[in-house]
């Protein structure tokens, strides 16, 4: 199982905060699995002087509870997830920032790998740096050579799905004098891309 990142637990966080609030029942090693020690220990210290609170002092109301500042084992998880969120809050933008930078020394490995085992090999530096761009492209990273090669989402396709359906309802509609206008910038387009791919 992959290693949580502050990105992860952060959401997780929230999620199993939501949960306590709403009184749905969360297991105890789940509880603590997001904690870090420091914070399981302050946790654990809390419900620890509550129940010395309760040996002290008898309530025998709930306006007694709230006198006495009784607690539930709920409320001391409440509490410590609010705290762990915030602290989660604070150093996000530092594992951001450690994120990013692994990243970049992924993307550099990667590329001087197969940029130095293609010249090896005989190959041009120009076709060298193409191979070393298109592995970080198969890494899921950002190419050295600035080219974007875009992941279409499922959104993207339902969207372009329906813009066909709607030209192709309209196309019906249509003059001829329109249909050779659109046959044209298709033409038009499909020229400019052979001479793209031909670059």
């Amino acid at each position: 199982m992959p290693k949580l990142d502050g990105t992860h637990i952060f959401q997780r966080l929230r999620e199993r905060l939501e949960k306590l609030r709403q009184g749905k029942e969360v297991a105890a090693r789940d509880l603590r699995a997001l904690l870090t020690e420091e914070q399981e220990a302050v946790m654990d210290a809390a419900w620890a002087e509550q129940q010395a609170l309760r040996k002290k002092k008898r309530a025998r109301t709930k306006e007694a509870e709230v006198a006495f500042r009784w607690k539930t084992k709920r409320e001391i998880h409440i509490e410590a997830y609010e705290k762990a969120l915030v602290q989660a809050d604070e150093d996000i933008e530092k594992t951001f920032e450690k994120l990013m930078r692994a990243a970049e020394v992924r993307a550099a490995r990667i590329y001087m790998k197969t940029l130095s085992r293609a010249i090896a090999a005989g190959k041009t530096k120009e076709v060298a740096e193409k191979l070393a761009n298109n592995n970080l492209t198969r890494a899921g990273l950002r190419r050295m050579d600035g080219v974007k090669v875009g992941h279409h989402s499922k959104r993207d396709k339902e969207v372009w799905g329906m813009e066909r359906q709607i030209l192709q309802r309209d196309a019906s509609e249509m003059t001829e004098e329109e249909l050779e206008q659109i046959e044209l910038i298709k033409a038009h387009e499909k020229s400019l891309r052979r001479k793209i791919k031909k670059i």
